[in-house]
């Protein structure tokens, strides 16, 4: 049956970590990336994702992004750029939010990761409530402009601070 989601890979965080890695990715199919209840260890935080390759993070210059964040109560933001280092803005908690209890969920869909010949893509959306301006919606997308070795995996990650809290899946979508 067409759209199914198989678990290839989760976590759960419940103490503080750096970061969060999940592999598995080994089939040409679109995989989906989710992160619910994530919270950060600092106020005023984005969600930086990596792709892994052989189950290490790439950090390399290759990574552009854009990104639409809608806030309830002021104007929207556009968000761009190339040659980064990760993408980022993949989830995102704004505000005073350590006091507050809010959490960031997003979810991704990964395309061309296992190949060694097309560059890597995702679409993501999220979505959190601010402190100041209320519930945020992120839309955006990304493409990894390098080829050659295939990716199996994601890492994410917050700009600053730990990873304190959150459940983070790898699905395959078939």
């Amino acid at each position: 049956m067409a759209g199914q989601l198989i678990q290839v890979n989760t976590a759960t965080v419940t103490v503080a970590t750096p970061s969060v890695t999940l592999t598995g990715i080994d089939s040409d199919d679109v995989y989906m990336f989710t992160i619910s209840g994530a919270k950060c260890s600092e106020n005023d935080r984005y969600g930086y994702l990596r792709v892994t390759e052989g189950g290490t993070e790439n950090s390399s210059a290759n990574y552009d992004k854009a990104n639409k964040t809608l806030r309830a109560a002021t104007t929207f933001a556009n968000d761009s750029g190339t040659n980064a280092t990760f993408w980022d803005r993949i989830s995102s908690l704004e505000g005073e939010f350590l006091t507050s209890g809010v959490t960031s969920n997003a979810i991704m869909y990964l395309y061309n990761m296992n190949s060694t010949t097309e560059y890597a893509f995702m679409t993501h959306e999220g979505v959190t409530y601010d402190t100041t301006y209320g519930v945020i919606g992120a839309q955006g997308g990304g493409v990894f402009t390098s080829s050659g070795t295939a990716r199996d995996g994601v890492k994410f990650f917050w700009n600053s601070g730990n990873v304190t809290a959150g459940t983070f899946t790898l699905y395959r979508v078939v």
